[in-house]
């Protein structure tokens, strides 16, 4: 299974936002920059999180995005749906009912094995995904980060962390 740049990037993004103090938000422009990709590419996935709960836009010049939902109470799979939508990756097109001399509809009774085993697979990642919450990741960082991780983006957010009057 091949899964987009934009996840890491919205993880990350995502990840970056805990962060923040109450009223504090990041421009897309900004998070791009910290993480040297495309803001455009990077505001897709902003605008996805977004429609999806969690994240929060504030709009105007002092705009920009936090998080909606504390980071306890949002998984990798969250994340990943609202990047990548929640269709499943392998979507079975009942090929083994085409061809020459396909055999009558009546053949296949039960479902495809092969669709069934990919969906079981499926189920395995997403529950995983599911489990690990962003406030996982951040726990696990602190517990590896010698400091200079969380003082680059503390140093970061410093500078480019914007007040906005409207609160969450």
């Amino acid at each position: 299974m091949k899964l987009s740049a934009g996840i890491e990037q919205a993880i990350h993004s995502v990840t970056m936002m805990c962060g923040l103090s109450e009223n504090g938000v990041l421009s897309a422009a900004a998070l791009a920059e910290f993480h040297g990709v495309s803001t455009s590419y990077l505001l897709k996935h902003l605008q996805a999180l977004s429609s999806r709960g969690i994240l929060t836009t504030v709009p105007g010049p002092k705009g920009g995005y936090r998080l909606n939902r504390s980071p306890e109470n949002i998984s990798l799979l969250d994340i990943v749906l609202a990047v990548e939508g929640a269709e499943p990756a392998f979507r079975c097109k009942e090929i083994r009912q085409r061809g020459p001399n396909p055999l009558p509809k009546s053949t296949f009774v039960k479902p495809c094995g092969i669709n069934a085993a990919m969906l079981r697979a499926e189920q395995a990642y997403r529950a995983e995904l599911r489990n690990v919450t962003i406030a996982d990741l951040i726990t696990d960082l602190s517990a590896t980060d010698d400091g200079s991780i969380m003082e680059r983006g503390c140093r970061f957010l410093a500078l480019h962390e914007r007040k906005s009057t409207t609160k969450s």
